[in-house]
Formats: structure tokens, C-alpha cells, sequence
């Protein structure tokens, strides 16, 4: 009932708004759009099915709102329907719902709830794009409320962004006043492409830990592109690197237009000898493979048809965690995406 008065009363507030635009081509002051995927996946332990874990399953139903207010503010607003929980605040199931200001074409200042901003490919991905992840990923909470400033230079082929936000581990204390600095650099040179970062987050109240985030994209030719991400992570009374730290890789290939095959590895170990990292355990060493295939039928982009398999090795000492030893994940499933606004596209197909 209540996602349906939600999404009733954004439909309404969109259509409000689009009455307000030209006719023809000019762009609508609001986008509104859903997007879904579901899948038919088979989980096995040490060769036991987890029952939980296979069957057709509903892995994600995002309602996505953007647009314009002005000529210095556009917003952004992804709510995750299928994660909405009604003995927790609304806002838990809010991916981000922000404002940007554009005091200057090159500049923005954000505020709301935003994207952590942590380095690397994979943590940077969409996560209805994505089949099976390092253990980093799984146990990170990488939406937050905070503040943001970026800007844009070199012919924006370079952005720096700083943000100050909640730290990421305050869910784990009941919501305690802890708080993040991330600092972002995207960049974009000749085939490499860059998602690094350094971030201080506070793991407990006044207690830090560092992250160094190398996010690197290689687009060898226009079929061919390797992701590789390496994190570490180290906090005080510990070597700084390499104790803890993770690596992951993803080799793509499009022989066609319509076809994306894919490799893809991660590796988490955490040596550190301390209890600092609350997302992958100290005594961590996993490693998990995977391989799949995606095919588009339509020229758009918007179905996607999928085919993926992976295995998990080593130990994890989080009893929470998702990546455990001899894990087999096999799934197939469709993605698609249900624009709704603006009309004068819908109108055109």
C-alpha cells in the first residue's frame, strides 16, 4: 500500500510538471522510469542447495526520478522498491535523493543522500548490473547523507570531487554520529580511465580507518576493456599496506553489438592482526571466479538477457558474510527498463 501511494503520487507530481513543456523534441523537466531484473539461480554450499538462494527469484525494482529546477539546480532520486521495509525508515530503501547546484558550468555542489564516493569500477557499477562481487562490496553501506563539491577541468577529461558524509559504518553502532572524508579523482585519458580515491572513515566514534581506492578501466579497442581495482585498507597499529586489502578484475569482450561475454575475479584478505575493518574480517582470505554472458535485444539497451556462473574458495571469518568457501552461483535472468517519462520519447516509438 504504501509504494503504491508513493509511486501514485510521483506519477502525478511528473505528469504536473511535463504539462509545463514545449511541444516536439525540447527536453521535459522531468524523467521518470522504473527499472527491473529477475532471475531463475541455483546457490549450493559444499555441493547443498541453499533453499533460500535458488528458485526464480525478484532481485531489484528501482523507481528513478531526475530532472531540472531552474537554470542552476537538477535533482536525482532512486528509490529501491523491492527493499522497502516498513518497520525502518523510508529512507533506508532511498539509494540517493539529491540536489545539485551549478554555481559555474565546471562546478556542483550536492547535498542529500548520495553515493559514498569510494574508488573502483565495481563499487562504482549500478548494483542491478551486477552478478556476483567481491566480499567488500556485499558487506559495504555505500549510500549515505552528506555534502559534496566537485569540479570539472581539462577539456573534462579530469573531476575532483570532495565529500563530507555519514561514515558507512554508523549502521553497525544503531545510527551513531560518525562521519566520513572521501576524496574522488574520475578521469579520462586516451584508453585509461581512473575512479581513485582517499577516504577517512571513522570505523567507531573518533576512531579512523584509511582507504586507498586505484579504480582502473583499459578500453584496448572499442570491443575489448579490462576493469582492475585495487583497495587498501589499514587503520592505526598496523602496516599501512598490503595487510588488508582487495583486488577486482573484469576482462570484457563484445564481439557484437548485441553480445557481451565477461571474466571476472575478485580477492579479499584482511592480515591486519586488529577488529578495525568491520566489512571484511580480519583472518578474511577469499577469492571467488566467475564468467557470463549478456545479450541485448534491442538496439536501446533497455532488456538485457543474462547467463552467469561463479565459485567461491578460502575462509571468512564474518559470520554475516557473503562469500563463503566452495560457494557455486549459477544464474540466467532478463533485466528492463520501463520509461515513463518524458512522453515525447514514448510518443516516438
Amino acid at each position: 500500500m504504501m509504494v503504491n501511494k508513493l509511486f501514485n503520487a510521483l506519477l502525478a507530481c511528473a505528469l504536473a510538471c511535463s504539462a509545463t513543456a514545449h511541444a516536439g523534441d525540447e527536453q521535459l523537466p522531468v524523467n521518470l522510469s522504473l527499472e527491473a531484473r529477475g532471475d531463475y539461480q541455483r546457490e549450493y554450499v559444499k555441493d547443498k542447495a541453499v533453499k533460500d538462494n535458488c528458485g526464480f527469484k525478484g532481485q531489484f525494482l528501482n523507481l528513478k526520478v531526475s530532472g531540472t529546477i531552474g537554470e542552476y539546480f537538477d535533482y536525482s532520486f532512486r528509490q529501491r522498491l523491492n527493499n522497502t521495509n516498513f518497520n525502518s525508515n523510508f529512507f533506508d530503501a532511498t539509494d540517493w535523493l539529491y540536489i545539485d547546484f551549478h554555481p559555474l558550468k565546471q562546478a556542483t555542489l550536492s547535498a542529500g543522500k548520495q553515493v559514498v564516493a569510494i574508488g573502483g569500477y565495481e563499487y562504482d557499477r549500478a548494483p542491478i548490473d551486477l552478478y556476483f562481487n567481491s566480499e567488500f562490496w556485499n558487506m559495504v553501506p555505500c549510500y549515505d547523507w552528506g555534502v559534496s563539491a566537485s569540479y570539472t577541468f581539462n577539456n573534462n577529461r579530469d573531476n575532483i570531487l570532495f565529500q563530507f558524509c555519514e561514515s558507512p559504518f554508523r549502521t553497525f553502532y544503531k545510527h551513531v554520529d560518525m562521519y566520513a572524508y572521501n576524496l574522488l579523482w574520475a578521469g579520462r585519458h586516451g584508453m585509461w580511465s581512473s575512479l581513485w580515491s582517499v577516504n577517512l572513515m571513522e570505523w567507531a566514534q573518533g576512531k579512523f580507518i584509511n582507504y586507498i581506492a586505484l579504480g582502473n578501466r583499459f578500453d584496448f579497442t572499442s570491443k575489448l576493456a579490462l576493469e582492475l581495482d585495487f583497495m587498501n585498507r589499514a587503520s592505526s597499529h598496523q602496516r599501512f599496506l598490503c595487510k588488508n586489502f582487495s583486488i577486482m578484475g573484469e576482462l570484457q569482450y563484445m564481439p557484437s553489438s548485441k553480445v557481451k561475454v565477461f571474466a571476472k575475479a575478485t580477492y579479499d584478505v584482511n592480515n591486519s592482526g586488529n577488529s578495525s575493518d568491520l566489512l571484511v574480517h580480519d583472518g578474511t582470505d577469499l577469492t571467488r571466479v566467475g564468467a557470463g554472458v549478456e545479450y541485448y535485444p534491442l538496439s536501446n539497451y533497455d532488456i538485457r538477457i543474462h547467463a552467469v556462473g561463479s565459485y567461491c574458495w578460502g575462509h571468512n571469518t564474518n559470520p554475516d558474510g557473503m562469500n563463503v568457501d566452495n560457494l557455486t552461483y549459477v544464474t540466467v535472468g532478463i533485466t528492463w527498463k520501463m520509461p515513463i517519462l518524458p512522453w515525447n520519447k514514448l510518443k516516438k516509438n
